[in-house]
């Protein structure tokens, strides 16, 4: 079942995709963290691809403070100057999505699927795509009892010169985790994620992360320029080979 749904947060409401699987579940969640294009029909097959793995996947629109969904035009994620120009819009909405919202906004969306009678209790999942990554981390790693697994494509800023950089904050992950990283990627070069995977082993965390050589920031993305078929393939592979080990459906 699909269906737009809309979530009460503390600062508001978040309109929201809601995919679930046939049958009557219970189904473990899965949060879905859209990349800064926001929610559209490509964000909406993914989380039915989930679905059809047998959880109940809910991607909210991340910016719901600034605008509802739609927040681009199709023809802006192929064409290189209408893109500059969306991510120019999206720039201020980012900035707004400061960590501690990220973790407000989590704990709502967690509680709105455990609300739901085909949901089961217990950790869920959470995967998160360019910026969507980087705030699957932050809100799993604030909220570790929820989570049973993590993953993120592409994402970048994981590793930053603040103090409050997310892979500072690794240590309290209890879920296991997976990052499939761009190639040639200013937002997360090769030394930020030698800085992610130290972090990661010295706090212990069961992790995986490897590089998707050849393959740019955004590669999963379909409706993009930046899509890369063979490593969006590889990266559904990578993520339901988590899932079925960490979030057994």
């Amino acid at each position: 079942m699909q269906q737009q749904v809309d979530v009460t947060t503390a600062d508001g409401t978040a309109d929201a995709y809601l995919v679930t699987p046939d049958g009557d579940g219970p189904f473990r969640p899965v949060l879905l963290f859209m990349d800064a294009f926001g929610l559209r029909p490509q964000i909406m097959e993914m989380a039915s691809r989930i679905a059809g793995h047998g959880y109940a996947v809910l991607a909210p629109n991340l910016f719901y403070r600034s605008r509802r969904s739609p927040l681009v035009e199709p023809d802006e994620l192929v064409d290189e100057q209408k893109r500059g120009a969306a991510f120019g819009r999206l720039m201020p909405m980012m900035r707004e999505l400061t960590a501690e919202r990220v973790v407000a906004d989590a704990r709502a969306y967690l509680d709105f699927l455990a609300a739901r009678p085909d949901v089961a209790a217990g950790p869920g999942g959470i995967v998160g795509y360019c910026m969507g990554g980087r705030n699957a981390l932050i809100a799993a790693s604030a909220l570790p009892d929820r989570f049973a697994a993590l993953a993120s494509f592409h994402a970048g800023r994981v590793v930053t010169e603040t103090p409050d950089s997310p892979h500072r904050a690794v240590g309290a992950l209890t879920a296991e985790v997976y990052f499939g990283h761009a190639d040639n990627d200013g937002s997360m070069t090769p030394e930020h994620v030698a800085a992610l995977e130290a972090a990661l082993a010295e706090a212990g965390v069961k992790h995986t992360s490897e590089l998707y050589e050849g393959a740019p920031h955004g590669f999963t993305m379909a409706d993009t320029a930046m899509h890369d078929a063979a490593a969006e393939q590889r990266h559904w592979q990578a993520l339901f080979t988590l899932f079925d080990r960490a979030l057994p459906a």
